[in-house]
């Protein structure tokens, strides 16, 4: 009796044993840190996005990652201070630093400046970057351990199958003369080559004679997520140029968008009706003036057409996570990096404060492990909170350089809003405040300094707009001159004035020649 009392009291032993061991793994596993994958496309407004704007175009994998997780239905970028709004909205999400508190136009992020890839490192992740960088080089290899096909250092082709590509270099070099262009040989294989004097800028590449950025992109990040075997978790910034200008696809996504068949915005126009500023540039000489509902239509069609191509990339990358095993352990970020008018208010490019046209962006947040599938949330956010929401999500400290705000204690449902209204600027002309239902923006008539003729200039016009962005998202109803709005006016002029100081907005802050205040 006694050997058998001994027999079971070593018996529970060793399944108590078994069951403590279980739960300490139980415990390591719901502990472990998460992967976290950051996909930022270009010039990609919100309603590119059809979960997100039910418009014409078709992006199943982007809706799969809102159906998996949170839409934050109300993402602005800040502004900027120069025509490629792409500079300054990575600078901002790089950083999580407004816009008033980057050095000069966002070009440079200097070292007192801690980027999401340093905070990330700096926690024990491997750290990864594919794709298009716009800042300078000391802080792209100050931020990842690796990388691959970089592009947008300094060599720039315009077009989306002969973008002139860098391998990685640790010491951030990055030479011109170390960029290559990667096409199709006699035989279909991808090989690279040297780029030479005769390689002429603008879309006149095919998908029958290079790769487009976007697989080139999804290839170099579905080679790593498949090929990685630390044991540390890994953080990868996935940056996208599509659909960036020109707008190229193959024939196959072309062909999904018959031109007249495409509905057009709420807010197309022919024509822009007054100057904004900055009327003469590279992105409305895309398109000829007026912009006829033809020509819109087209635009609309090529538009939707590389974001569904890209899409489709986006939808290899998931896909790879999963027959990885790393889907369910990985934290997934997708957002845009400004809007983009194609039409709308008769503009083509994104250089306004009009939301699709130029503020406006999707962001969400997705993956196995997020609770509250499909959840909209309407807090008001700017892209540089992104950072920060991040970090509080995967338990890593903020850095005392971030501005942002984390949006986790609106997703917990602590609070319903982190902010209660955003402002908005573009160069010296434009200036937009949101506050409650509607949303102002007040354009001047302003100076400006030409490049072409080495002079100064005075452009844009002074032109009040009151918008109730919650019954007139696309913006075309203006009720600045109704006398029943004029409280309302008159409160929003006044406390933009006051945010302008608070947050910084006068040119010896921001080093800007000119300042919208000189002239408003």
């Amino acid at each position: 009796m006694c050997c058998k009392l001994k027999s079971i009291s070593a018996l529970l032993l060793v399944m108590s044993l078994f069951v403590f061991s279980n739960a300490k793994l139980v415990a390591a596993k719901k502990t472990k840190k998460q992967n976290v994958l950051l996909i930022f496309t270009d010039d990609h407004r919100y309603s590119g996005v059809h979960a997100l704007g039910k418009q014409d175009v078709k992006t199943p994998n982007i809706d799969a990652l809102a159906d998996n997780g949170i839409v934050f239905t109300n993402t602005y970028l800040m502004g900027a201070f120069s025509g490629a709004t792409c500079m300054p909205s990575r600078a901002m999400l790089l950083t999580g630093r407004q816009l008033f508190r980057l050095k000069g136009q966002g070009r440079e992020i200097p070292e007192d400046q801690t980027t999401i890839g340093e905070t990330f490192k700096q926690a024990g992740y491997n750290t990864n970057m594919v794709g298009k960088w716009h800042q300078d080089t000391k802080s792209l290899v100050r931020s990842f351990d690796s990388g691959s096909t970089v592009m947008g250092i300094g060599v720039y082709l315009t077009d989306h199958y002969r973008m002139p590509l860098w391998d990685w270099d640790k010491e951030g070099t990055f030479d011109k003369k170390d960029a290559y262009l990667l096409e199709y040989d006699e035989n279909g294989k991808t090989v690279r080559r040297a780029i030479t004097k005769d390689d002429k800028r603008g879309p006149i590449g095919t998908e029958k004679t290079a790769p487009h950025t976007s697989e080139i992109f999804a290839d170099n990040a579905i080679n790593y997520i498949k090929d990685y075997k630390e044991k540390d978790p890994f953080f990868m910034y996935l940056a996208f140029h599509a659909p960036h200008d020109p707008r190229q696809a193959p024939k196959k996504y072309r062909d999904m968008y018959p031109a007249d068949s495409i509905q057009l915005t709420p807010s197309y126009m022919p024509q822009h009706p007054f100057d904004n500023g900055h009327m003469v540039l590279r992105d409305e000489a895309l398109a000829p003036w007026p912009r006829t509902a033809e020509i819109a239509r087209q635009q609309l069609a090529d538009y939707y057409a590389i974001i569904t191509h890209l899409d489709a990339q986006i939808g290899r990358v998931i896909a790879s996570l999963k027959e990885s095993g790393q889907y369910e352990n990985t934290l997934i970020v997708f957002a845009g990096d400004s809007g983009l008018a194609v039409g709308c208010h008769g503009l083509m490019g994104k250089q306004s404060v009009y939301d699709e046209d130029g503020i406006h962006v999707p962001f969400i947040i997705s993956g196995a492990n997020v609770a509250d599938k499909g959840k909209r949330i309407d807090a008001l956010s700017y892209t540089f909170d992104i950072f920060p929401t991040i970090c509080d999500l995967t338990g890593l400290s903020i850095p005392e350089s971030v501005d942002g705000k984390s949006l986790v204690p609106v997703i917990k449902e602590e609070k319903e809003q982190i902010r209660d209204y955003t402002y908005h600027a573009y160069r010296q002309h434009q200036r937009a405040y949101r506050k409650g239902d509607y949303k102002l923006i007040e354009f001047v008539r302003a100076k400006d300094y030409d490049r072409k003729s080495k002079s100064e200039i005075v452009s844009g016009s002074r032109v009040t707009l009151l918008f109730n962005y919650k019954k007139d998202p696309w913006e075309t109803t203006n009720l600045a001159f109704l006398p029943e709005y004029k409280e309302v006016l008159e409160g929003m002029q006044k406390e933009m004035k006051e945010k302008a100081v608070e947050l910084g907005d006068y040119k010896e802050h921001v080093d800007y020649a000119y300042d919208f205040w000189d002239f408003y």
